[in-house]
C-alpha cells in the first residue's frame, strides 16, 4: 500500500503543472453595484477555472463607496493573482479608482493615464469643508482605509493619504517613480510579456508566455443595468415615463404615450434600484407632477404648477445619494428637463384639454359632419368616441363601426353624437 501511494507521488511530481486561462475583466465608466457584481463574478469564475491571473482594465471616474468596497475586499481575498492596469492612453483611476488599483497584487498603467484625486465628497457633490466633524471623520475614514491598502501591498502609503487628504494626482511615469505602481506598459502585450516570470511577495511567479486569454463578458442583465446606472439616463426615463402615462390617461385608446411611457418607467426603476435614491426625493418629484396635472383642471392662475415646478427641482436635486459629482445627477440636465417639460405641460397639453372642455356646438351645425371613430362602437353597447373636426365627442352608433372608420353624424342627444359608417 505505501509503495503504491509512493509511485503515485513521483508520477505526480513527473507530470507538469498546466498552467490557467489569464482572465480579462474591464471596468469602464463609474462603480456602482453592476460593476461589483460584474467584477466578483470574474474573480470567483477565475478561482473556479484554477486561473493563472487575472487582469483588469480600469479607467474610471470614481463612484459609490460600498461598491468600492466590495471590489477592493474581493481582490484582497482573490485566490488567483489580480493585476489593475489603467488603460488605455487618456485613461484615469480617480476616487474609487485609486483604492482598486493600489488593492491589486500588481498595479500598472499605461503612459498617459492618471491615478489620484480621492478626496471624499459630500452628498452634495462639494468637498468638505476643513474643521467640520463630518468632514473630519469621511476624510480620517478614506485615508486610513487608503493606507492600509497601500501597507498591505507595500506601496507608497504616505502618497496614497494625500491623494485622499490633498486629492494629490499623479501620471504613469510620477506613480512609478513614488512607488505607488509596480510597472508601466503600453498595451497588454506588452503588459503580459512584462508580467511572465514576475514573482508576488508570497512567493508565486506568474506564467504568462503563451497562455490564453479569456475576456470575461458582462452578461445581458448587467449590459443592461450598467446603462442604466447613469442617474442622467434614468432621471429622463423616469420623467418620460410618468409624462407619457399622464398623458395617455387623458387621451382615450391605447397610443404612444403608453407604449413609450411604461418602457421608460420600467426602465427608469430598474435603474432605481441599482442607485441610491432619497424617497423623499422621489417624493417631491411625484407631488410636483401631480400638482401640474391638477393646475389644468382648476383654474388657479399658475399657483399649481409654479409649486409643482419648485417641487420638482427640490426633488430632482435631492433624487440621488451620488457622492461624487463626476458620475452624479448634473444640474444641467435637471434645468434642461424641468424646463421642457414646464414649457410642455403649460404651453402645449393644458392647451390641448381645455380645448376639449369647450362647450359643444349646437345641434344644427353637427348633424351631417364627418369624423373618424377612434373606438370600437357598436349599436346597443357602451359609449365610444370620435374625433369631429379636432374635437373628441363621445358617440353611440346605430351600425357596427371599427375604430379608425370614417362616421357621420345623423342626430345628438346632449352631448352625445348618435353616428353610422359614412356612406
Amino acid at each position: 500500500m505505501r509503495t503504491s501511494a509512493l509511485i503515485a507521488a513521483l508520477l505526480a511530481l513527473c507530470v507538469p503543472v498546466v498552467a490557467g486561462d489569464i482572465f480579462l475583466l474591464e471596468i469602464e465608466g463609474s462603480i456602482n453595484p453592476v460593476v461589483q457584481e460584474y467584477v466578483l463574478r470574474g474573480l470567483r469564475l477565475s478561482a473556479e477555472e484554477h486561473a493563472e491571473l487575472v487582469v483588469i482594465l480600469l479607467d474610471t471616474p470614481g463612484g459609490l463607496d460600498s461598491a468600492t468596497k466590495e471590489i477592493v475586499e474581493g481582490i484582497i481575498a482573490s485566490e488567483v493573482p489580480v493585476v489593475v492596469y489603467v488603460y488605455p492612453a487618456g485613461a484615469r483611476a480617480a476616487s474609487a479608482g485609486t483604492f482598486i488599483l493600489l488593492s491589486a497584487d500588481i498595479a500598472a498603467m499605461a503612459p498617459g493615464t492618471s491615478v489620484g484625486a480621492a478626496h471624499p465628497v459630500l452628498l452634495t457633490g462639494e468637498n468638505p469643508e476643513e474643521g467640520e466633524p463630518m468632514a473630519e471623520k469621511m476624510v480620517n475614514d478614506a485615508a486610513s482605509r487608503i493606507r492600509a491598502i497601500a501597507e498591505l501591498r507595500g506601496r507608497n502609503a504616505d502618497w496614497a493619504e494625500k491623494a485622499v487628504r490633498e486629492s494629490a494626482t499623479a501620471t504613469a511615469t510620477e506613480a512609478l517613480e513614488l512607488g505607488v505602481i509596480d510597472l508601466i506598459a503600453a498595451d497588454l502585450d506588452e503588459l503580459l510579456a512584462s508580467l511572465n516570470g514576475w514573482e508576488l511577495p508570497d512567493g508565486r511567479v506568474v506564467e504568462t508566455a503563451g497562455v490564453p486569454v479569456v475576456r470575461v463578458k458582462k452578461t445581458f442583465r448587467e449590459w443592461l443595468l450598467s446603462y442604466l446606472a447613469d442617474p442622467n439616463l434614468v432621471y429622463i426615463l423616469l420623467l418620460i415615463g410618468l409624462y407619457g402615462l399622464i398623458y395617455e390617461f387623458f387621451s382615450p385608446g391605447i397610443g404612444i404615450g403608453f407604449v413609450v411611457g411604461g418602457i421608460s418607467l420600467i426602465l427608469a426603476l430598474m435603474g432605481l434600484q441599482v442607485l441610491p435614491i432619497n424617497l423623499a426625493g422621489l417624493g417631491l418629484i411625484l407631488f410636483g407632477v401631480l400638482l401640474m396635472v391638477l393646475d389644468v383642471f382648476t383654474p388657479t392662475n399658475g399657483i399649481l404648477t409654479t409649486g409643482g415646478v419648485i417641487s420638482l427641482l427640490l426633488g430632482s436635486f435631492s433624487l440621488f445619494e451620488v457622492e461624487n459629482p463626476a458620475i452624479g445627477l448634473s444640474r444641467w440636465t435637471v434645468i434642461g428637463v424641468v424646463g421642457t417639460v414646464t414649457a410642455f405641460f403649460v404651453f402645449v397639453v393644458s392647451k390641448g384639454l381645455l380645448a376639449q372642455r369647450r362647450r359643444p356646438k349646437p345641434l344644427t351645425t353637427m348633424v351631417g359632419l364627418t369624423g373618424v371613430a377612434k373606438t370600437d362602437l357598436v349599436p346597443g353597447g357602451k359609449e365610444g368616441w370620435v374625433l369631429v373636426r379636432g374635437e373628441y365627442w363621445r358617440a353611440r352608433a346605430e351600425e357596427p363601426v371599427s375604430q379608425g372608420d370614417e362616421v357621420e353624424v345623423i342626430r345628438q342627444e346632449g352631448r352625445t353624437l348618435i353616428v353610422r359608417p359614412r356612406r
